[in-house]
């Protein structure tokens, strides 16, 4: 059986580092980040993600921001790489969706109203991660 492609989004990500008491599906990230350790779920992030987590870090914690953007970054995920096929299917979403270019490349799960934390790709990335 294929090991399933997500592309966590920022939100994920920050719950990943970010002290939880909210009940906010916090469980389910950190359930998340378990399976991509133990390499049950293969991931690949946003182009724009350091810098959408690092904003809401460094803004709202930042006696923590260099240690916990440090751990993010120790987790060693592939970021996705712009490519024709992912030019054309972003562009896809803009017109079936109306949203901007930004939107359907950073966000495609919340266009295609998929589960907030995971966006299925079309193939897994090459090789293993590691991390």
């Amino acid at each position: 059986m294929p090991v399933p492609l997500i592309m966590p989004d920022a939100f994920v990500l920050l719950k990943w580092v970010l002290p939880t008491n909210d009940g906010s599906d916090a469980d389910k990230a950190l359930l998340l980040r378990a399976a991509i350790q133990d390499e049950r779920v293969d991931a690949l992030l946003p182009a724009l993600w350091l810098y959408e987590v690092g904003n809401t870090i460094a803004r709202r914690f930042p006696s923590h921001a260099s240690s916990w953007l440090s751990a993010l970054i120790k987790f060693g995920l592939e970021e996705a790489s712009p490519s024709q096929p992912w030019i054309a299917k972003t562009l896809e979403l803009t017109q079936r969706y109306y949203v901007s270019f930004y939107h359907a490349a950073c966000h495609p799960g919340a266009i295609m109203e998929l589960a907030e934390w995971r966006v299925p790709l079309k193939s897994p990335p090459r090789g293993r991660m590691t991390g």
